[in-house]
């Protein structure tokens, strides 16, 4: 006689099992996204590349490409020092003018007759510079950075056209030089890649990097147990600097010339948010650079794609600002759930 549990179909035994491999799944996803800041916005990065070359097959091409890279590279180079600032819990509204600033700098050394390499050491020295006096000022004299960079952002962009007279100028660099400094898109990728991976190391694995993400957590508290919370700060507005600095280096070569307007507030911001979309906190203490480098592709994949669709540029800035805001509240809302240690 056949036993009535024996003749039972496996599928209706095992159906309880299956759900629970599919919750275990999905939870296994949640918490990757929860302990890797960067996968969010990777995947979203993803599905707007497949949305994109969907819609327009010219999105893969190799000149559009090629766009794109020079797009994110600069923006990510500069992120990233935006990320070391944020982190810390301050901004930097002036490395846009200082991305202006620091190629004119090494133009006029290198018309003096100072060899190249020398005139970029003099023109990065400059953009340390205005980094050392953004911290001095912010941590000595306690302006908020928001002020003291503010200002400065103002007073670069007046000493720049004062210098340039308000003309643009041309680099004469030797092409190999050139090409290393971001005549070649493949420089200037490479440069982004590096940079990215340096400072994501930096960040996660230093004392630098975690006295960093402790000032920006708790800076009382770190100042308590005797970590340099002014030094800290400083330090990475300098790093903030020379990174927008030498993001202007690479597109004076890249383009061929100089703008005493070009960057300004609207690198700065884009740069700002790609940090933000990438998953730093404006409040301070979490940060990622690679997250950056990922909000930079993120945003020259949105830029791209809508230009290449006819999108209007207002339509891109609501997108934007509506990007920011979830972000931010979806950010917020994964950092509360990590220190309560899960989903």
């Amino acid at each position: 006689m056949n036993d009535p549990e024996k003749s039972r179909p496996a599928a209706t035994v095992s159906k309880p099992a299956a759900n629970g491999r599919d919750k275990s799944v999905w939870r296994r996803a949640g918490a990757f996204i929860l302990r890797y800041r960067e996968a969010s916005i990777l995947i979203a990065g993803i599905l707007l590349t497949i949305y994109f070359q969907w819609s327009s097959s010219a999105f893969l091409s190799k000149a559009n490409l090629q766009n794109l890279v020079q797009y994110s590279g600069t923006t990510a180079i500069i992120a990233a020092g935006e990320v070391l600032v944020l982190v810390c819990g301050e901004v930097d509204l002036s490395v846009g003018m200082v991305y202006a600033l620091t190629p004119f700098v090494m133009y006029f050394t290198a018309q003096a007759g100072a060899p190249w390499w020398l005139a970029v050491i003099a023109g990065l020295g400059a953009a340390g510079v205005v980094g050392l006096v953004n911290g001095l000022v912010t941590t000595i004299l306690e302006v908020p950075s928001f002020v003291t960079t503010l200002g400065t952002l103002f007073l670069i962009n007046g000493f720049t056209l004062t210098i340039s007279g308000g003309f643009p100028v041309q680099p004469q660099a030797g092409p190999t030089f050139a090409a290393v400094f971001g005549a070649n898109p493949l420089a200037e990728l490479a440069w982004a890649l590096a940079i990215a991976i340096v400072f994501q190391f930096v960040l996660k694995k230093t004392r630098w990097g975690l006295h960093t993400v402790a000032t920006g957590g708790n800076l009382v508290g770190s100042a308590e147990v005797g970590i340099p919370v002014r030094a800290i700060k400083t330090g990475n507005f300098i790093l903030c600097s020379i990174l927008g600095g030498f993001a202007g280096i690479i597109d004076c070569f890249r383009i061929g010339s100089v703008d005493p307007l070009a960057g300004g507030s609207q690198i700065m911001f884009m740069a700002i948010a790609a940090a933000v979309i990438g998953g730093t906190l404006l409040t301070g203490g979490l940060g990622t650079v690679i997250g950056a480098l990922i909000g930079s592709v993120v945003l020259g994949i949105l830029t791209d794609g809508f230009t290449l669709l006819g999108v209007s540029a207002y339509t891109f800035d609501m997108i934007l600002g509506a990007a920011i805001l979830v972000t931010m509240a979806v950010n917020i809302r994964l950092a509360l759930l990590r220190d309560r240690g899960g989903l």
